[in-house]
């Protein structure tokens, strides 16, 4: 499945949710299933400065491949499922599929812009930026 096809099954369960209540709670427990991120992997190199919540994130390559595994973990529940569906998303991709998906049309269509204060959307921007950041150098 593309990356394409996979946001546009996000956007399309999302669509089933409804009001933005329920959302916010499939973003709640998309975050409590998040598999638990290596304490040692919490280091400020891996975290996103940018973000108000306390946002870290890590890509390493999985063996034998091109591909790379994501970690997430966020100390906030709504960014925390936002940092899921990222991981989720990105998990098991090359670093060019990475850099080359289009989380705009994701964010647009979910119109988390809409629901997210300014601050919030800047740092959900910035915890891309840095998967992105982690993706090239892990690829490298």
């Amino acid at each position: 499945m593309t990356t394409r096809d996979e946001i546009g099954d996000i956007i399309d369960t999302f669509d089933l949710l409804g009001d933005w209540d329920q959302r916010y709670e499939y973003l709640m427990e998309l975050g409590e299933r998040l598999p638990a991120m290596d304490p040692a992997d919490k280091i400020d190199a891996n975290r996103v400065m940018e973000c108000m919540s306390t946002v870290h994130v890590t890509a390493r390559p999985m063996e034998g491949s091109r591909q790379l595994h994501f970690q997430g973990d966020c100390d906030t529940a709504i960014i925390k499922g936002v940092v899921a569906l990222l991981v989720g998303l990105f998990d098991g991709k090359t670093a060019d599929e990475v850099d080359a998906a289009d989380v705009d049309a994701l964010f647009e269509g979910l119109r988390l812009e809409e629901h997210l204060s300014p601050n919030r959307h800047v740092g959900v921007y910035a915890i891309v930026n840095k998967m992105k950041q982690q993706a090239a150098r892990a690829a490298a």
